[in-house]
């Protein structure tokens, strides 16, 4: 059960953190899924991916650009867009709130009072 809601609670915010991964300049899928199992999120597969960077090129957050590889095969890469910064600027605030809220609801039903 704990994986189950585990994958539900990154589903939420995935589209957030793969933005965030975006802040230092362009990558590709592979290099974006290994910098979030780095953060201790879990291995993200790539139909879990794509198709969150299809949704947010979509939007607008995000530019894709495919490029042919002298070796092996090609790469799409993706870059935030000014749009994105701000999207990513303003869900950053919203999940920060919204974090602190259910930290503070959660230790204080512990009785531990911390927030």
């Amino acid at each position: 059960m704990a994986a189950d809601r585990r994958s539900s609670w990154l589903k939420g915010v995935l589209d957030l953190l793969v933005l965030s991964c975006l802040t230092g300049g362009e990558s590709y899928g592979y290099e974006i899924s290994k910098a979030l199992a780095g953060a201790g999120l879990g291995d993200i597969k790539g139909g879990t991916l794509y198709p969150v960077l299809n949704r947010l090129e979509e939007a607008g957050y995000v530019v894709g650009e495919f490029r042919a590889a002298e070796r092996g095969p090609g790469r799409r890469y993706y870059r935030l867009t000014g749009q994105g910064r701000t999207a990513l600027a303003e869900q950053t605030g919203a999940w920060l709130d919204f974090h602190a809220s259910v930290r503070n609801t959660l230790t204080t039903s512990l009785g531990t009072g911390e927030s």
